[in-house]
């Protein structure tokens, strides 16, 4: 139920999944060449389908229409409706999405934060709307969901496999001389 809330939120403020989906394959398309659209749509709604995630939007899409309506006391009103470059509390809140996945998805966030691709840089540049909260949380539900194919991508049990076709298994827990 709570899924289905969030991706009506988001489609109302001009996003969707599949524009996140996009996002996610444009990171991810490099390092695994056979993925497709349908994966990456499937790893947005897996990410999506976790309750802190859909929190952390609902919370960032109310801040940004509170702040559309004026209803934000000052000077946070005024912050907002500059997208105070200090500001950083936007960033913080998608980091809660972002850390579901671990280190790789702070990496990817950072670069999206920076270029703003695709549905973030339309949400980023919008004129009427507010979307201070937003273009982060997007970039950070890209950015868990990419992660989250990258950990999928190869498991750490071909690295073992690798060691002990080469004899090397075990190399670092010998004792130093």
């Amino acid at each position: 139920m709570s899924t289905e809330l969030v991706l009506q939120m988001l489609r109302e403020r001009g996003v969707t999944a599949e524009s996140v989906a996009e996002i996610v394959l444009r990171l991810q398309k490099p390092y695994n060449k056979a993925l497709t659209i349908e994966v990456c749509l499937e790893s947005v709604m897996t990410v999506l389908a976790k309750r802190e995630v859909q929190y952390t939007l609902m919370t960032g899409i109310a801040l940004d229409e509170l702040a559309e309506r004026r209803l934000l006391p000052e000077p946070l009103q005024s912050i907002l409706e500059a997208d105070e470059p200090l500001y950083g509390v936007d960033e913080t809140l998608a980091l809660g999405i972002v850390h579901v996945y671990g280190m790789i998805g702070l990496t990817s966030f950072g670069y999206l934060d920076k270029q703003k691709i695709g549905v973030i840089r339309d949400l980023n540049d919008h004129e009427r709307e507010i979307h201070v909260f937003l273009d982060d949380l997007v970039a950070g539900l890209a950015a868990a969901a990419s992660a989250r194919i990258a950990h999928q991508n190869q498991p750490v049990s071909t690295y073992f496999e690798k060691l002990c076709e080469t004899g090397e298994a075990g190399a670092d827990t010998k004792e130093p001389a």
